[in-house]
């Protein structure tokens, strides 16, 4: 008798300890920086679909940086960019996207051939170490 007492209070124990674990999961605060290095607008297009399926799955629980530098610059110039108006829909869900001042400087493109509201940063590689050594998770856009 006693054994079974304490094997189903151990049970519960379990139980409940799964069902606080699965919580804390759902609520987890999600931070991803994503580096996009690349001007192909397949690649572009492919980094749209997954940054909405990411909001549209974890909505307000993740946090996105797409970082631009290199050929990836050209998503965010809008003289060449494909995708301004997504950019902006994803802005308005909370999603940053970051342009490299140093891949700026080395292609002449001047601020103002940026799309609004972007953010700016030195260095491009820089700010994904920066954020990776913060707990963000790294993923690379396209090949």
């Amino acid at each position: 008798m006693k054994l079974t007492k304490y094997l189903l209070v151990y049970v519960l124990i379990v139980l409940i300890g799964h069902t606080v674990q699965a919580q804390n999961n759902t609520y987890k605060k999600h931070l991803i920086v994503m580096q996009l290095t690349s001007a192909d607008t397949t690649v572009h297009k492919g980094l749209m679909k997954q940054l909405n399926n990411l909001k549209t799955g974890w909505g307000d629980t993740v946090n996105i940086e797409v970082v631009c530098h290199g050929p990836g610059i050209e998503l965010l110039m809008s003289n060449k960019s494909k995708f301004s108006q997504q950019i902006n829909q994803l802005q308005q869900k909370g999603i940053d996207f970051v342009a490299c001042e140093n891949t700026m400087l080395e292609k002449k493109i001047n601020k103002i051939e940026i799309l609004p509201n972007m953010i700016f940063v030195r260095m491009g590689i820089g700010e994904i170490i920066l954020k990776q050594e913060q707990g963000w998770h790294y993923i690379k856009a396209g090949n």
